[in-house]
């Protein structure tokens, strides 16, 4: 695939086909991804990758403790705000998902019926979690786990197959280190969902925006 058309046609996936990924495919993504750049060449990142029984247990933790009220404790810490226009842009964005699945803003009942199956990281059979050792440079490990992330991303569109970048696969970290066996001197960073993307499903379809370029790109001479 040419990469400027890799580029402009990757984008999450929220729906996958019930079709295992064969892990040699797997293999050759992230052999190709190791080659992202980082700082220094450091390459602080871990990849875990989660698939079967293991995968089925984080998935049913995420949903009882979502529906026990237990609150998120990331790793890394989600933003509590978002400066204008960037939270003007994630509006936007949830306001499109719900209304390409057909839920009504007061539809509480759809609207949980959602968070459910992102829990179950919309049926992707493989998921990649990316992390970083405890004790590293925490802001430039993350700039580097975002590039190679981002190339994993684009390895895989090349290939087929589809990928979510969830930082909610990595809400409860205790319970993901305990079922994934991953030492507690890693960090979980974020998540990406994989598999075969179902093409007929709505949010996989749905007409995404950008911001133009003269909305944050700034020529200086």
């Amino acid at each position: 695939m040419e990469l400027m058309t890799a580029v402009k046609e990757r984008r999450s996936i929220r729906k996958y086909k019930p079709v295992d990924v064969p892990l040699n495919m797997i293999s050759e993504i992230l052999d190709a991804a190791r080659w992202s750049p980082s700082w220094g060449n450091t390459q602080p990142w871990e990849f875990y990758v989660i698939t079967g029984e293991r995968l089925t247990r984080i998935k049913q933790m995420n949903l009882e403790k979502q529906a026990g009220g237990e609150m998120p404790a990331p790793d890394i810490k989600m933003p509590d705000t978002w400066p204008a226009p960037l939270k003007t842009r994630y509006e936007e964005t949830v306001g499109t998902l719900f209304s390409a699945k057909g839920i009504q803003r007061e539809d509480k009942e759809a609207r949980e019926k959602y968070y459910s199956e992102m829990c179950l990281l919309f049926g992707a059979p493989c998921l990649i979690l990316a992390c970083i050792p405890q004790k590293s440079a925490v802001e430039y490990a993350l700039l580097d786990v975002g590039l190679v992330v981002q190339t994993i991303c684009l390895l895989a569109h090349d290939k087929g197959l589809g990928t979510c970048i969830m930082a909610f696969s990595a809400l409860y970290p205790d319970a993901v280190r305990k079922i994934a066996s991953i030492p507690d001197d890693k960090r979980i960073v974020v998540g990406i969902a994989l598999g075969y993307p179902d093409p007929a499903f709505p949010l996989n379809n749905f007409a995404r925006k950008r911001a133009e370029i003269s909305e944050f790109v700034h020529w200086v001479k």
